[in-house]
């Protein structure tokens, strides 16, 4: 058995990621001007970049530690939803990207106000801020869960360095850096967890034959269930009309992917950029995936032993790893970390300053916004921690479906609203609003009240949105 827990070497290599990637996200300080170059890049990222940063806004610390726990306790069946993610990023190329790439756009809810008013860019633009603060807390929170295995104690401190870290390139760089240090870390975690897999194989008698074998024999292997109920999360049909209802709102409505679209050179490229993420997604979830497997195989233990399923694979790093592997690899879901949490600020801000408060202060100079901007970055940090902190205070359950589960709640009511936009000419804003809010009001009460899995949440409240906002707009019609 190899040594237990991380040596001096191990935090080497976490501490040399940490200042290393600070250190490079600051090289992109002295290129910003205006808000177009801070928020956007200056429109000027090139389709690989956008391909990456991409899939490193997608994925994230959730995505690493639990998506094993998920297989080591379920199966594979996780990636009909992925199916469905490809999907939906088709749609969104000839549905939405079009009306995102006339005129100079700088948020999705731009979009909102040039077809139905201001009001209802303020509504939908509230919802995004309410429901992304919560979501991307979960996330930061689940930084603390692989402190607490890799350390021992001081989650709390820890994923306030993490935070701060992730602030000062953020604040200093602005979307540029954002998009290139994704790039930079998503070749860390992937290639972190490449290496894990080589090590796991050798690490289990037998290699990938035994680990087959034993998955085959507990029935981990199956990816499709064509079982016909409304009632469990991820069979085909919820998969692949959820996952892609899912993915159009996750990818066409929320300022966190639209803010990397609208940086791309043009449309075509924004497309391709899109899509391109899809297919990488579906990848590498197929990979985190079969190192739940290969986890099961090796331990051959109920998930108890580790607490919860999220537990599974950090432990293992830390346990069964060989120092220097084990050090890259717990640097590797930092970076995961970290490449979202910036994201997450980059676009929390945009929407804040663009969105909110230059409505009703238009006037102020470009340096005024830019300054205004960096604060907001620091203010929506602050919230992002003080989220983090009282999950830790009070841990939730599987932290990838909790995170899921609350990106869902608004989702279906984004996504109707947008598709009242471009299917329909006779939807109205006064109109709109009531839509919205029923659909909003009804993923509440599916989450709360229901047995409904989240996969089915973005459709139902996108199709209540659609039809009280369309017979709402032909009532405030004929009221006028």
């Amino acid at each position: 058995m190899l040594d237990m827990g991380l040596n001096s070497f191990d935090f080497a290599i976490i501490g040399i990621y940490l200042v290393g990637i600070t250190l490079f996200g600051m090289r992109f300080r002295k290129r910003h001007r205006t808000l177009r170059d801070y928020f956007l890049a200056g429109r000027d990222i090139p389709w690989w970049a956008i391909t990456l940063s991409i899939v490193a806004a997608e994925t994230s610390t959730l995505t690493v530690i639990s998506m094993p726990g998920l297989a080591y306790s379920t199966d594979m069946t996780f990636l009909q939803v992925a199916m469905g993610y490809i999907c939906g990023r088709f749609i969104i190329s000839f549905l939405l990207l079009p009306h995102y790439f006339r005129g100079e756009l700088f948020t999705a809810y731009e979009l909102i106000e040039r077809r139905f008013g201001k009001r209802l860019r303020t509504v939908t633009s509230g919802l995004f801020l309410l429901t992304r603060a919560a979501a991307e807390g979960v996330r930061v929170y689940a930084v603390s869960i692989v402190v607490s295995i890799a350390l021992g104690t001081g989650e709390v401190a820890s994923v306030a360095i993490i935070t701060a870290l992730t602030l000062i390139y953020t604040f200093e760089g602005g979307l540029a850096a954002v998009i290139w240090t994704d790039v930079v870390q998503t070749v860390i975690y992937v290639g972190g967890t490449i290496v894990g897999v080589g090590v796991i194989l050798h690490l289990v008698p037998g290699g990938w034959s035994h680990i087959h074998q034993i998955a085959a024999a507990s029935g981990k292997l199956r990816v499709f269930d064509f079982t016909p109920t409304f009632w469990k999360p991820y069979t085909f049909w919820a998969g692949l009309i959820g996952g892609t209802c899912f993915t159009i709102a996750s990818h066409g409505t929320d300022q966190l992917i639209v803010q990397r679209l609208l940086a791309a050179r043009n449309q075509r490229q924004s497309a391709l950029a899109l899509v391109l993420s899809g297919i990488t997604i579906f990848f590498l979830f197929a990979l985190f995936l079969l190192l739940g497997l290969m986890l099961f195989a090796y331990y051959l233990l109920p998930t108890s032993h580790f607490g919860t399923g999220d537990r599974i694979y950090p432990t293992f790093i830390v346990t069964r790893m060989p120092h220097g592997i084990s050090g890259l690899l717990i640097a590797a879901i930092l970076a995961a970390a970290m490449s979202n949490l910036s994201a997450a600020l980059s676009a929390l801000s945009s929407s804040s300053i663009l969105d909110l408060y230059l409505r009703f202060r238009p006037q102020i100079d470009e340096r005024r916004r830019m300054t205004l901007s960096r604060l907001t970055t620091v203010v929506w940090a602050a919230v992002l921690l003080v989220i983090a902190v009282l999950l830790c205070l009070h841990p939730a359950g599987r932290v990838i479906e909790l995170g899921l589960q609350i990106a869902s709640v608004s989702y279906g009511a984004l996504l109707g609203v947008f598709l009242l936009g471009v299917l329909t000419r006779h939807a109205t804003q006064n109109g709109a609003i009531p839509g919205m809010l029923c659909g909003f009001a009804t993923e509440i009460y599916l989450w709360q009240f229901t047995r409904v899995p989240w996969t089915w949440w973005v459709a139902i409240g996108s199709v209540v949105t659609f039809i009280v906002g369309y017979a709402a707009s032909g009532l405030s019609r004929a009221r006028d």
